[in-house]
């Protein structure tokens, strides 16, 4: 089976995140006050082969902790959709 995995990358909250802060920055300068908090991150989508479910998710889950992510750094989550 085929699967599809939409995977979010965030900065840890607890850390300063300094493009999130530019971005805020230049949005209050272009007369934009009103947005607060902006955290950058990473999208990325992959397709991934697996006899189920349960093995994609492990292979996700997996390629996330081992090279997608820095888990000292920064949070994951992802959502996975079977491909017809």
């Amino acid at each position: 089976m085929k699967y599809t995995a939409e995977i979010d990358v965030m900065p840890l909250k607890a850390l300063l995140d300094p493009q999130g802060k530019a971005v805020g920055h230049g949005l209050t300068n272009m007369g934009l006050n009103k947005i607060e908090n902006v955290r950058i991150g990473k999208h990325i989508t992959l397709e991934i082969e697996a006899g189920n479910r349960d093995e994609a998710q492990a292979k996700v889950d997996e390629a996330c902790k081992k090279l997608l992510s820095n888990p000292i750094m920064e949070s994951y989550n992802f959502e996975l959709q079977e491909v017809k």
